[in-house]
C-alpha cells in the first residue's frame, strides 16, 4: 500500500484571484511582508498496488485525467510506502 500526496497549483502565467484575496487579507492582518500568494489543492490518495513504480504510473494518470487541468495547472506528488 502506498500514500500519494498530490499538489496541484495554477501555472505561473494564470491569474490567481484566490491567491490575491488571501494576500490582501494577510496584509489587512498586518503581514505586509507577504509579496505573493498562490493557492492550490492538496490531495492524499491511498493506493493498493504491487510496486512503487506501478503506483507512480497510476497516480500520474489520475492527475493527468482528473485531478489537474493541464491547460492551467501543474501538479507534483510524493509517494511513500505505508
Amino acid at each position: 500500500m502506498y500514500l500519494a500526496k498530490v499538489y496541484v497549483i495554477l501555472k505561473p502565467t494564470v491569474n490567481d484571484p484566490q491567491g490575491s484575496t488571501i494576500k490582501g487579507a494577510l496584509h489587512n492582518l498586518g503581514f505586509n511582508e507577504v509579496s505573493q500568494v498562490r493557492a492550490g489543492k492538496y490531495i492524499e490518495i491511498s493506493i493498493d498496488e504491487d510496486s512503487m513504480e506501478k503506483s507512480r504510473e497510476r497516480i500520474d494518470h489520475m492527475c493527468r485525467d482528473l485531478l489537474a487541468n493541464p491547460v492551467i495547472e501543474s501538479y507534483s506528488f510524493d509517494l511513500e510506502e505505508i
